[in-house]
């Protein structure tokens, strides 16, 4: 089988740049880093891609999956149990000769790990469950807990928030990502694997992160997202992918609103800003609330009150400013500050 980043680089050539196409098309804005990733994988690199919170990162690292093709592969055979895999038995090296055989999609082979405090190597790589050796083997397939790296076999193994797992999970991906092989706990054997890796993390600021060595960086390529570049971007991405219900949002006040969102982005009182998930969230409570008034219109004060409930645990104050002030009297100041003088007429 050609392996999984030749494949991607194929793809990419021959059915998109050729053709002058963008494999992006589901993500607004965000060109020169989706420059960036097109020559990561053309060239078979890794990706760590650094942003705040709602910026496009996992929607980036899924358009990635859906660009390979389909692959053929044993029915009844777990995803991870390749043909080349070491503890695969007899039965289902032939089942991989013989099949029968079903189509798996490139969507399908997403794998995604949640970077937390609490992630072990075992929960990546997997391990031998002792009582099952002693009764199937200590090669057995049946003896063998897989990780969720080995599930991303001939696919995308997407790490989120790397940067919020331990030190000591963090180094045991060096290997990995350094020759395409991982070692099971003491066994000598290195099991080699043929995956996409992506990575994404939130600035080193951000609460409950750990620091990322030089030495684990240094398998990256570093592609940087930031928030919408102006408001008709921004306006584009919640048309986009937030809901429409069955009221009118004024396009003057979705504009003030994504105007007042890219004010605050740009306070420095606050150590976590509002992300484009936090406009899309007042976009569609704001015509919940006009429906529930049975209003044909959003009108002002369905923003104000949408912003009470969307954004004050979805930013963070500096320390020094707390002390003076909490998250929700902050929105309610800005608000009423922001508003003045305002033609928020229809």
């Amino acid at each position: 089988m050609i392996k999984i980043r030749e494949q991607i680089r194929d793809i990419i050539i021959n059915n998109y740049i050729k053709e002058g196409k963008d494999p992006f098309d589901s993500i607004i804005g965000q060109e020169n880093a989706k420059r960036q990733i097109l020559s990561s994988l053309i060239s078979g690199r890794n990706i760590l891609i650094i942003g705040p919170p709602g910026t496009g990162k996992t929607t980036l690292a899924k358009n990635i999956a859906k660009l390979l093709p389909e692959i053929d592969f044993p029915e009844g055979i777990p995803l991870w149990a390749y043909e080349e895999f070491p503890f695969v038995s007899e039965e289902y090296r032939k089942k991989w000769r013989e099949g029968p055989f079903i189509k798996i999609r490139g969507e399908d082979r997403f794998i995604r790990i949640q970077g937390s405090y609490d992630l072990s190597v075992e929960d990546l790589i997997g391990d031998i469950d002792p009582s099952k050796a002693l009764k199937y083997g200590i090669h057995s397939l049946e003896s063998f807990i897989p990780g969720k790296i080995f599930r991303a076999h001939h696919g995308v193994l997407f790490f989120d928030e790397i940067n919020r797992a331990p030190p000591k999970v963090q180094n045991s991906l060096l290997e990995l990502l350094e020759e395409k092989k991982i070692t099971i706990g003491t066994y000598e054997f290195q099991i080699p694997l043929d995956i996409i890796f992506i990575a994404t993390m939130n600035p080193e600021s951000y609460y409950g992160t750990e620091k990322i060595s030089d030495v684990l960086l240094d398998r990256f390529d570093i592609i940087n997202l930031d928030y919408p570049k102006d408001i008709e971007e921004e306006k584009k991405i919640i048309l986009k992918y937030g809901k429409s219900l069955d009221v009118n949002f004024p396009e003057k006040l979705l504009e003030l609103t994504i105007e007042f969102i890219q004010k605050l982005r740009k306070d420095d009182k606050l150590e976590r800003k509002p992300s484009v998930r936090s406009t899309i969230g007042i976009y569609e409570k704001a015509q919940a609330l006009a429906i529930i008034d049975k209003k044909e219109n959003v009108e002002i004060q369905h923003i104000f009150e949408s912003l009470l409930s969307i954004l004050p645990h979805r930013i963070r104050l500096k320390p020094s400013y707390k002390m003076e002030i909490n998250e929700e009297e902050y929105v309610k100041n800005q608000w009423n500050s922001f508003i003045i003088g305002k033609d928020f007429r229809s």
